[in-house]
């Protein structure tokens, strides 16, 4: 049974992952940040988060979301709090995770979670608030939450939050998860990273010309699990890693292309398949929510 029974009042939402399918960096801010170009693909895959109103205007985590980290430190508790402030509400929530995607392995977990606590409780609490401002709220959480919170795959700029929807073509990814928490700080000060990468354009992933990650090299240098991933990735296409993580993907364009490649990897690895979403399946979440509170209305006698 459910640890979060719909019959209790609780209500689900998809936060789906994300993989970078290329991402270099073309300089730095004045205030450290680094700049970057990136293509966000979303999928059909990711977490779940669990929403319950409360009247008495407390928000309360219920569970574990990523173990080790607090409560009040949450990404997802910090995203109802921030909204909570932002919309002058005066109700609560409870807020349960269901964790599929691995932390720290570049698959955009945190951001998700924290981009669908934004999306649905605007929602259910009635905010009203417009997409603008949601982002706005979600890049004080973390550059990544933007994406989410827009639902679309996209190209991107600046830290990750100038957008640009892009249609993306039909794919199925075989993701591995090597278990490395790679430090992302510490790969942001390597010397060896490439910070100056000439600026590209749409046209040039598109054209299929650019599909590396900057943080690749480095990665696979400090960390001898996921070169090794690498390695066996290699005999079934070419594996990339996304964003500044552990994770590693390789791109099919078919399910059963995908699938035969799982099968015929080494015992042991921690790999699955998954499609790429058209956008995210929060969206569509929302919309559904919606016609069914229409049909609510609809049904209520008049008075």
């Amino acid at each position: 049974m459910s640890a979060f029974p719909a019959a209790d009042g609780w209500s689900a939402w998809p936060a789906p992952a994300k993989l970078n399918l290329t991402l270099q960096i073309v300089g730095r801010r004045a205030d450290g940040y680094h700049l970057l170009q990136t293509v966000f693909r979303l999928l059909d895959w990711g977490d779940t988060i669990r929403l319950r109103v409360r009247a008495d205007g407390e928000i309360r985590r219920v569970g574990e979301s990523v173990p080790g980290v607090p409560e009040a430190e949450d990404l997802v508790v910090r995203a109802a709090k921030l909204l909570k402030k932002e919309a002058n509400i005066g109700k609560g929530v409870d807020i349960g995770v269901e964790k599929r995607i691995p932390a720290g392995g570049g698959f955009g977990g945190g951001s998700s979670d924290a981009a669908t606590v934004l999306v649905a409780l605007d929602q259910i609490w009635g905010c009203g608030l417009t997409p603008d401002r949601l982002a706005s709220l979600g890049l004080q959480l973390g550059a990544d939450v933007p994406v989410f919170v827009r639902g679309e795959n996209a190209w991107a700029e600046g830290v990750g939050e100038i957008l640009a929807p892009l249609t993306l073509p039909p794919a199925w990814y075989l993701l591995v998860d090597p278990g490395i928490h790679v430090p992302t700080a510490a790969l942001f000060a390597s010397p060896d990273l490439t910070r100056d990468a000439a600026p590209a354009k749409i046209s040039d992933f598109v054209s299929g010309s650019l599909l590396g990650n900057a943080f690749e090299p480095v990665v696979r240098r400090r960390e001898p699990a996921i070169e090794a991933v690498f390695q066996a990735l290699s005999h079934i296409g070419t594996p990339r890693l996304t964003g500044s993580g552990g994770g590693c993907f390789v791109e099919f364009a078919d399910r059963t292309s995908a699938e035969d490649a799982l099968a015929s990897l080494p015992a042991g690895l921690h790999a699955w398949v998954v499609e790429g979403a058209a956008r995210s399946p929060l969206l569509d979440a929302l919309a559904q929510a919606s016609r069914d509170g229409e049909k609510r209305l609809g049904a209520s006698p008049s008075g």
